[in-house]
């Protein structure tokens, strides 16, 4: 029996300029080509989820939060992950202020780091970052998802590609 793997990110809002911190993410092992993404990643045995997406923010953006700071706005069942390991449970999580600059801190995994207007995101961008970003972005009416559920569903789907 697969146990179910947990994974956070972090939507970074600044509301005042209405921009979002997104992930120019291109490593092929997730991807064929390079797509947007929100910070985030797995969750180490025995962390909290809250923890885990602070320190994820940090490793992947410089940006720091802490745990008791970030509001879960989101989660997504994910039937099959891109890593082909299976299904995982995203939590996705908000961050309104926050302190550091921007900075892409693994350029090794990531083409770039930057703010972008929260009205146009950038395209490609993988499926459960968009599904999140427009639930957030448009209010949280609905914070639950599923993706790949639906047997025609590549789980390595992107919007906008």
């Amino acid at each position: 029996m697969l146990s179910l793997r947990q994974a956070v990110c972090v939507i970074v809002h600044d509301e005042k300029a209405d921009k979002v911190a997104c992930i120019h993410y291109a490593n092929e092992t997730w991807s064929a080509v390079p797509a947007w993404t929100i910070p985030g990643g797995k969750v180490e045995e025995g962390e909290r989820l809250d923890e885990a997406a602070a320190r994820e923010l940090l490793e992947e953006t410089g940006l720091v939060v802490a745990p008791e700071e970030l509001r879960l706005v989101h989660t997504v069942q994910v039937r099959a992950g891109w890593d082909g390991k299976g299904p995982f449970l995203l939590s996705v999580f908000a961050a309104t202020s926050w302190s550091g600059e921007l900075t892409n801190t693994e350029p090794d995994k990531h083409l770039a780091v930057l703010w972008t207007n929260a009205g146009t995101l950038p395209t490609p961008m993988f499926a459960t970052s968009h599904a999140a970003l427009t639930s957030y972005l448009g209010g949280g009416a609905r914070g639950f998802s599923t993706h790949g559920w639906d047997d025609s569903v590549d789980p390595r789907a992107l919007v906008g590609a």
